[in-house]
């Protein structure tokens, strides 16, 4: 019975590392992977880069890791703000009046040549805005679920190795005994 323990206490061990080295593989690559994509888009931090983000960007510095991308998502947010006045998405009208403020009543509205309702540009910038800076942050999020991953995959790693040095340790006898037992047993057979 002690046998199938040791074996037990092995093939866990085994599982663990096994865990651990692909936990490590897959947060590597997620990490690549989200730096790759950030890199491919091509964004440079504008003018006001440096002011906007406490020193965080600098003016004309390519985006390239999670941090980078949120920072310059709030760059964009900023900008939109401006452009908006501080009204957010829910806070303005979907459609413009003939004397060009916000409503969302269509009889109010201003007629375009088709006789359509004039919709609001600046609510549509907010749409835009939000699918990017979401997919920035997402970019951040998904960079730090690879650091988690790694390092999760290391914590496995160790546990693994470590439950398998105690399993061999005691599976083959190689804990120490203490001196005072092994006086037992040298008088013990003496006695003999």
């Amino acid at each position: 019975m002690k046998k199938w323990f040791a074996y037990a206490g092995i093939a866990a061990s085994v599982i663990l590392v096994a865990f651990g080295i692909g936990a490590i593989v897959i947060g590597v690559d997620g990490y690549n992977t989200v730096r790759d994509e950030i890199a491919a888009q091509n964004i440079t931090a504008g003018d006001d880069a440096a002011e906007l983000t406490d020193g965080q960007l600098q003016p004309g510095q390519a985006i390239k890791t999670g941090a980078q991308a949120r920072a310059f998502a709030d760059i964009m947010e900023h900008h939109t703000l401006e452009s908006t006045e501080g009204k957010r998405y829910a806070e303005m009208g979907r459609f413009l009046t003939p004397s060009g403020t916000d409503t969302s009543d269509e009889a109010l509205a201003a007629k375009g040549p088709d006789g359509r309702p004039v919709e609001n540009g600046l609510r549509n910038m907010w749409v835009t805005e939000t699918a990017l800076t979401t997919a920035l942050n997402t970019s951040y999020f998904a960079e730090r679920v690879a650091y988690f991953s790694i390092v999760m995959g290391v914590a496995l790693l160790l546990t693994g190795i470590g439950f398998l040095v105690l399993t061999l340790g005691g599976a083959l006898g190689w804990v120490a005994r203490p001196s005072h037992a092994k006086q037992s047993l040298d008088t013990a057979s003496a006695a003999t």
